[in-house]
């Protein structure tokens, strides 16, 4: 076979990405990349490189990125012309997804793709922010900020959870309101409807069953997704039974039981269980943990660093009778039984309550696995699940014609699922990304 045979994207990659391929055969001997210097362009190879494609790994791959998109994945000779990258004893995955943000401001985004997050699932924000940082998702221009898809205003009763938040939107009353008002966040530039669903809690209001059941019915008719923010698994039971698409917490006011796990598996309903917030809440230590990574810690800002180490609300916070309801330890175990029914779990962070955007996804991960998940789990989660449950084309695998978000790692995140946070080099849109430290950091070597 010639050193120039490629197995193909599929038709449907841009014709200028084959023309770049086809050239670059007969163009100059490829160029090793060296140690700690940054690749020129959207289009490269990473040679001899586990892959992790959002499924499983392949071992001793050649990658080939051209104008901005993945062109072949295997194990022939790459084209010559394109710089190369050694992945010897590294891992190549797809751009990670958190499924669970809010997303104040473009710093933000900033901070999630320094950390390989490329994209952020936006739960709830000002939709004027979303709307400005959401275009650019369809590019594949060189960018220092992850892809945005949002939630915008969330749909919540008067005096309910979220207006607390000081932003300015329209609260919802009853079922017949529900139509028009979905509507209208649609026109706004929501991407999904999220609905904040708290029967029984103390301190703030919610919307009715019917209501819920109309907002979602609403949601579908417009095609587009449902999820809803629950804390109890009585919130949990109304939402399922309800018809939503996903739970964007897990509940860990009780203990889930197997038939209420199988149905929300058999309805096909994902989970963001967010357990890093869970653990925040408490106290537990795991955020200072993450935040004294040496591999975290030289490229959290100060902001990101406070956030990490704060203490968690206690007994005298004004929000404690409502945060009594997030425990670590049900919500562990609840994940650990969703996991067993087959539900669909994502990995989420809440960042940045007491979290960190990007960071805080590697740290969700290592969760997750202690929840039961496998590395493997906790990867998809991060990556193939989010992307598939929400409908996220080109995202969240390394395929053909895909885009080139990825997240070169040394050592094997499927057998240390920390090993995500040795990061060697991040690319979006097939660019590498500049990784911004902290002033008295040291740069780790590449």
């Amino acid at each position: 076979m010639s050193s120039c045979s490629v197995r193909r994207a599929p038709r449907f990659t841009l014709v200028i990405v084959g023309a770049l391929v086809a050239s670059a055969c007969t163009s100059a001997p490829a160029v090793v990349v060296s140690a700690g210097a940054p690749v020129d362009g959207n289009s490269f190879v990473v040679r001899n490189v586990r892959v992790f494609d959002g499924d499983g790994t392949r071992e001793r791959m050649n990658v080939v990125v051209a104008a901005g998109r993945i062109m072949t994945i295997g194990r022939t000779t790459p084209p010559s012309g394109l710089p190369v990258i050694d992945g010897t004893g590294r891992t190549l995955l797809p751009g990670l997804i958190d499924a669970h943000a809010h997303v104040p401001s473009a710093a933000s985004l900033r901070n999630a793709l320094r950390f390989g997050v490329t994209t952020e699932l936006d739960m709830l924000s000002d939709i004027n922010v979303a709307r400005t940082l959401t275009p650019r998702r369809d590019r594949l221009d060189r960018t220092d900020l992850a892809d945005l898809y949002s939630a915008g205003s969330p749909f919540t009763s008067p005096r309910g959870l979220g207006t607390q938040f000081g932003l300015t939107f329209s609260t919802i009353s009853r079922p017949d309101e529900a139509a028009a008002l979905v509507k209208g966040r649609l026109a706004e530039g929501s991407d999904y409807i999220k609905i904040l669903y708290e029967p029984g809690a103390p301190l703030f209001t919610t919307v009715s069953r019917e209501t819920l059941a109309a907002v979602i019915a609403a949601a579908h008719a417009a095609g587009v997704l449902a999820v809803v923010h629950i804390s109890s698994i009585q919130g949990a039971r109304d939402a399922v039974r309800a018809g939503v698409d996903g739970l964007v917490h897990v509940f860990s006011d009780s203990l889930i039981d197997e038939a209420f796990a199988r149905e929300i598996a058999e309805r096909k309903v994902f989970v963001s269980p967010t357990l890093s917030i869970f653990g925040a809440f408490q106290s537990n230590g795991f955020g200072s943990a993450l935040a004294a990574d040496v591999r975290i810690a030289p490229f959290l800002s100060p902001a990101q660093r406070t956030e990490l180490t704060k203490a968690g609300p206690g007994a005298d916070h004004p929000m404690a009778p409502y945060l009594v309801r997030f425990d670590i330890a049900r919500a562990l175990e609840n994940v650990r039984m969703l996991k067993a029914a087959g539900v669909r779990l994502l990995a989420g962070t809440d960042a940045p309550n007491l979290t960190a955007h990007g960071a805080s996804v590697h740290g969700e991960m290592e969760l997750l696995t202690q929840a039961g998940l496998t590395p493997v789990e906790a990867l998809a989660a991060a990556t193939r699940a989010p992307a598939e449950a929400y409908h996220l084309a080109g995202r969240g695998r390394i395929a053909l014609g895909a885009r080139a978000d990825l997240v070169l790692v040394d050592g094997n995140p499927l057998v240390d699922i920390t090993a995500t946070r040795a990061i060697v080099r991040v690319f979006k849109n097939g660019f590498e990304v500049t990784r911004v430290l902290s002033p008295s950091a040291t740069p780790p070597a590449r």
